[in-house]
């Protein structure tokens, strides 16, 4: 991930509707939500929801796929593993103090 991207990200991620979008989505895992859950969830309305969806996609967190009539929206788990690597990468001076153990989730990659 290079630092536009970490920046992209961040900025889609430093709003407080977007960041409790993006938590609700890893809560959900791979499975995903549908925007009509996602909406009645965080109390809003589908023009704000898909305004807030919009910019997390375009910051390649989420993707949405089609299933029949609904769109399920997922986290992207890569990016957001991506982006806490890029942001730890330099941690106590270069050495490895992040349990990769912890972080790691090997359902939703």
């Amino acid at each position: 991930m290079n630092e536009l991207e970490v920046v992209k990200a961040l900025g889609a991620l430093a709003q407080e509707t977007r960041l409790k979008l993006f938590r609700l989505l890893v809560v959900a895992g791979p499975k995903g939500l549908t925007p009509g859950h996602m909406a009645e969830t965080l109390g809003a309305s589908p023009t704000a929801l898909s305004f807030h969806l919009k910019e997390l996609s375009h910051a390649g967190l989420v993707n949405s796929t089609r299933d029949g009539r609904q769109l399920i929206y997922r986290a992207e788990f890569t990016v957001m593993n991506s982006l806490l690597s890029f942001l730890t990468s330099q941690c106590c001076e270069g050495q490895p103090c992040l349990d990769t153990t912890l972080v790691e989730c090997t359902t939703c990659v």
